[in-house]
């Protein structure tokens, strides 16, 4: 069996990647089993560059919010702001402060450092604004998709005017209270307020489209995509909070599910730029549907991997990360008959796999799946092997590790 695996092993690199894909796919999805390893950040850069180089890839979207990423753009295309200032405003979910977070943003500055701008990289969140214990307010959003409009649409097409936005959203801590994760009456998400916000977001964003070829020709083509973003991530928003203020049993199931619908209609905003390099939670970007327990509760739902596969079919592809130890969160060599043991047993550091060959030669039986001590990392369920092109293998995660710096 070593031997059969070590047929289809390949060092993680570009050529080795797109001989087991076939062909260059539109999006890339780079999945990993736990946040927060600089090491797999690491690894994520040094193909990220790779691919830059030698494939044509342009940008990198990460699991951030879509919003904070603008500032990140902004710093590498044009080099507004500095790079201390940007890893504190553009990165959600406080990893701005991982030092392979920091390296990223600053090769991606230089590399573009007196490119024309139709060579220069460009940098995505692709994450709503949405936090683990509630959600932004869609104040941001909302006025900044009005503001693009009110400069150069007349003034009397638009459904509102900016005072009444400013006077329906009211106080934005009323939308990120903390309490309505867990208390769906401390939600404004279903006040009259914000059912005629909704209606507002889907004027303005039906305003937007109706407006493009104006639009382009009157600002460019990134101005344009910008205001659909703001478009489509304050819909999103207020939908999540709609369902943030909802009692019934499905509540949690569907505001995971919209969190992961605004995480596809990014991506798919994305890749109409050009390739895109995508780096994500495994669960974010699986073909399969998506399982976790919430207060006790089974969820299940497509992830924005899932759901992109399904409208750009091959121009999708999705390697999963796996790994064998993470000693200081717990995690040990893995059992040998688990699919990490058996990628552990070869001896390689890093490597991809190709999943499909791998599935095949395994059988029908297949490996045990592997259980983790720790509640951080998801090991890969074996029994959807054959759903990932590829599996990326790194054998073990140390606590700390020098960053490399890319040339």
């Amino acid at each position: 069996m070593a031997t059969d695996i070590k047929d289809i092993t390949h060092a993680v690199e570009p050529a080795a990647v797109m001989k087991l894909l076939g062909s260059r796919p539109r999006l890339l999805a780079l999945g990993e089993p736990t946040h927060g390893e600089d090491t797999l950040l690491d690894l994520r850069n040094e193909l990220f560059r790779q691919l830059v180089e030698q494939e044509g890839y342009g940008t990198i979207a990460i699991e951030s919010d879509c919003l904070m990423g603008l500032v990140v753009d902004a710093y590498v295309t044009s080099g507004t702001g500095t790079l201390d200032e940007v890893m504190e405003r553009g990165i959600s979910h406080g990893w701005g402060a991982s030092a392979a977070n920091r390296e990223l943003v600053r090769w991606m500055r230089a590399y573009n450092d007196g490119r024309p701008a139709a060579e220069r990289l460009r940098f995505a969140g692709f994450d709503g604004p949405l936090e683990i214990t509630g959600a932004a307010s869609p104040r941001q959003a909302l006025t900044a998709l009005h503001g693009c409009l009110s400069a150069r649409v007349d003034a009397g097409l638009l459904p509102c005017t900016a005072e009444t936005l400013d006077r329906l959203l009211g106080a934005d801590d009323r939308w990120t209270n903390p309490a309505a994760m867990r208390d769906p009456a401390q939600s404004v998400g279903r006040s009259a307020e914000a059912g005629e916000l909704r209606l507002l977001a889907d004027d303005l964003g039906a305003l937007l489209d109706e407006q493009t070829p104006h639009l382009i020709a009157a600002t460019s083509r990134d101005d344009w995509e910008r205001a659909r973003l703001y478009g489509r991530t304050a819909t999103g928003l207020l939908r999540y909070h709609s369902w943030m203020a909802d009692t019934s049993p499905a509540r949690m199931t569907r505001l995971v599910g919209v969190r992961d619908q605004m995480m596809a209609d990014n991506l798919l905003a994305a890749a109409a730029r050009g390739p895109v390099l995508v780096h994500a939670h495994n669960s974010h970007l699986q073909r399969e549907k998506s399982t976790m327990r919430m207060g006790g509760m089974p969820l299940e739902w497509w992830s924005a991997g899932a759901l992109v596969s399904a409208r750009l079919g091959a121009e999708y592809a999705f390697l999963a990360t796996a790994l064998g130890t993470i000693r200081h969160q717990g995690v040990d060599t893995p059992p040998p008959e688990t699919l990490e043991g058996l990628l552990y047993a070869l001896g390689e550091n890093r490597c991809v796999v190709d999943a499909r060959r791998l599935a095949t030669a395994l059988g029908d039986t297949g490996p045990a799946p592997r259980v983790s001590p720790w509640f951080g990392y998801a090991p890969l369920d074996p029994a959807h092997l054959a759903d990932s092109d590829g599996i990326v293998f790194v054998k073990d995660v140390p606590q700390s590790q020098e960053v490399i710096s890319l040339p």
